[in-house]
């Protein structure tokens, strides 16, 4: 007997992870048309771009821009590094930030050139006066189950990093298959133990389609008693600090794997296939996800 919830909340990626590898500059009018179509669609939750390096992340150097003329409506983040970037977000009215850091130290030290201890030193104090504050913080696990340079990581290195956030008062926890290698068994047991060590903490799942196993992690994650999903419309993203990771997650291929079991999110389909449709032009490569291609054909 399958143990589902009834509703779901889906956390939009597109405007930031799904755009941040375009090897193609998407104007900043098309990416606010994008986010405008997607909040149409009935999206509440999602990442609106970073305060980051322009270069080292020239598509997300408008971010300022982005900030100052997307519609806030529901809780819209924004992904901040270090104290720069979160000082930035700040200063440009962000009131929900994500940090992020992987359980890997090879993969942390190619994305920000720091360990993940040096990078956990410098982001408490900045965490407690957040929360001090009243800001909301995301704490974004990269590499969680595997990693690109070290391989398969241990489920209680996961969760002691994870306890760090926790015990510094973060809002929310997004665990992500960074490279896309996670397995359905390794999806459950791994969110079954965050659940049960975190149960007051929001817990989110992050997966990429890499090797088109995203829809079963997420179903092996709702039996764990996850209800929470990063995902990007169109299928658009992958990690440019993380060799061999694709896509993430086509929204429009979760929603439809949730409505189809029961499972509400409130986002209406077909005007999320048009959130998808609009931004097609502007990336490099035709989107080709399963819900969009019947979308497309249909009309």
């Amino acid at each position: 007997m399958f143990i589902l919830p009834n509703s779901a909340t889906i956390i939009e990626v597109g405007p930031r992870d799904g755009l941040q590898n375009e090897a193609k500059v998407v104007s900043t009018e098309h990416k606010l048309q994008f986010i405008e179509s997607l909040q149409q669609a009935g999206v509440q939750e999602m990442e609106l771009t970073s305060f980051v390096s322009p270069k080292w992340v020239p598509q997300m150097a408008d971010a300022k821009d982005i900030m100052a003329h997307a519609e806030k409506t529901g809780r819209q983040f924004v992904l901040t590094p270090n104290e720069k970037g979160i000082n930035a977000a700040l200063e440009s009215g962000a009131r929900a930030v994500a940090v992020f850091v992987g359980v890997s130290n090879t993969f942390n030290k190619k994305n920000i050139n720091k360990t993940t201890n040096e990078s956990m030193e410098a982001l408490k104090p900045l965490i407690l006066q957040l929360k001090q504050d009243g800001v909301f913080v995301r704490a974004c696990i990269s590499t969680a189950f595997h990693c690109p340079f070290e391989g398969p990581i241990k489920p209680e290195d996961t969760q002691a990093l994870c306890r760090q956030f926790v015990d510094w008062g973060v809002d929310e926890l997004s665990v992500a298959d960074t490279i896309g290698m996670a397995t359905p068994k390794e999806s459950y047991e791994l969110f079954s133990q965050l659940k049960e060590a975190f149960p007051d903490v929001l817990m989110t799942a992050h997966f990429h389609d890499t090797r088109k196993m995203a829809l079963a992690n997420i179903f092996a994650a709702l039996q764990a008693g996850v209800d929470r999903f990063d995902s990007s419309a169109g299928g658009l993203g992958g990690c440019p600090f993380a060799p061999g990771a694709t896509g993430n997650v086509a929204t429009e291929d979760v929603v439809n794997m949730l409505h189809r079991m029961g499972i509400e999110t409130g986002i209406d389909l077909d005007r999320l296939c048009e959130a998808v449709q609009k931004i097609e032009p502007y990336v490099s490569n035709p989107v080709d996800t399963g819900m969009y291609r019947l979308y497309k054909n249909r009309a």
